[in-house]
């Protein structure tokens, strides 16, 4: 009898030990799996990424981390695209997708991918302009940017575009650039107007900006704008006329082109409403988009009584120099004259001794022989 119990406790024993170990069997295959499938994950997510070359991936706006994954999976930059979504929104800090072109270099792995496209920085797309373009030039430049997409579907006002670069987003409209450059104007001028000087001959923000605009397309030198706005101001003072050649070119051509030469008597004697030699005061619009140091060369001048100014010599960039009377204006325009006409003849003196180069390589390859000296 007690041998029998004896027996079953035994057996008893035996069978939960066998329970046990079954148990302990499963929690140890188990914990082999899950560490295999995390090794596997995180080899996945560190590891080196499938990409043999560096490629450039774009991000819609509003792409969630999900999408994000799937287009990453397809375009062959990573391998799984439930990995890269899954276990990177669990490991990482920040997993808010910028929009944006990005450069991911070849081997990149999943945890730098999506570094790159959360801290990193898109690859800049801008727009520059140059200070006095007009604004149909605006316009060719849009249109011929084919990281944007849409029509500006009429030409906008002149004066209406503040110079400078403006990023945007592939896919982004043309339009909305285009509006950026006008808020832009807009509040780079309001902000001017009321810093300006308080006895300017000006009587509206309108009325500085188009005479930024003359100022624009009179010097390229940029030290030089608060003195050649000094010049107009004080011919608006004094019920003088402009008589800026600027202003002729842009009602020939609108700004939608260059003349590509020297105005012509009739064309400076005509009255069109753009002639500063025959109209007082200012034109009826900008000729050109100013940018910002000529808007506040206008609001504040330098304080000269300089009337005349003229080109120093051949160059745009030798800039100009300047007169208080009408004699020694003469004068200065002489001696640019007699510069110019030096210039002129010292550029035809080496086109000629190139083309004599030429012509004297071509014979020799002929085979003539060169003329006695």
């Amino acid at each position: 009898m007690n041998d029998r119990k004896v027996r079953r406790r035994r057996r008893s024993r035996n069978g939960l030990i066998d329970v046990l170990n079954g148990l302990l069997t499963l929690l140890v295959i188990g914990l082999v799996v899950a560490g295999g499938a995390f090794f596997y994950v995180t080899s996945q997510y560190y590891g080196d990424g499938p990409a043999s070359e560096d490629r450039t991936f774009r991000v819609e706006s509003g792409s969630s981390l999900s999408t994000t994954a799937n287009r990453l999976e397809e375009q062959g930059l990573i391998s799984n695209a439930l990995i890269f979504s899954q276990f990177g929104s669990r490991v990482e800090r920040n997993t808010i997708i910028k929009a944006g072109d990005f450069r991911i270099p070849a081997g990149s792995s999943m945890a730098d991918i999506l570094k790159e496209l959360t801290e990193g920085n898109p690859i800049r797309y801008a727009v520059t302009l140059p200070e006095g373009i007009t604004s149909w030039d605006v316009i060719q430049r849009l249109n011929a940017d084919t990281n944007l997409v849409g029509e500006v579907t009429s030409l906008p006002e002149e004066g209406s575009i503040l110079p400078g670069s403006y990023d945007y987003v592939p896919g982004d409209t043309r339009q909305s650039v285009l509006d950026k450059m006008q808020a832009a104007m807009t509040d780079a001028l309001a902000q001017v107007w009321q810093s300006r000087q308080a006895d300017l001959p000006l009587t509206s923000p309108e009325e500085l900006l188009i005479l930024a605009s003359i100022v624009e397309k009179e010097t390229g030198v940029a030290s030089e704008r608060p003195q050649v706005a000094a010049v107009f101001v004080n011919r608006l003072r004094t019920g003088m006329r402009l008589q800026s050649d600027p202003t002729i070119i842009y009602g020939i051509t609108k700004g939608q082109s260059t003349l590509g030469r020297g105005l012509r008597k009739s064309e400076i004697e005509a009255r069109t409403p753009y002639n500063t030699y025959q109209i007082d005061r200012l034109p009826p619009t900008p000729i050109a988009n100013p940018g910002i140091e000529a808007l506040k060369a206008v609001a504040n001048p330098d304080t000269h009584k300089y009337l005349y100014f003229v080109a120093k010599g051949a160059l745009p960039s030798e800039g100009h120099v300047f007169a208080e009377s009408y004699a020694d204006h003469q004068k200065n325009v002489a001696q640019y004259r007699r510069i110019a006409a030096e210039a002129a003849a010292q550029a035809e003196a080496e086109a000629e001794a190139a083309r004599q180069a030429l012509e004297a390589e071509e014979a020799g390859e002929a085979g003539e022989e060169p003329a006695a000296q």
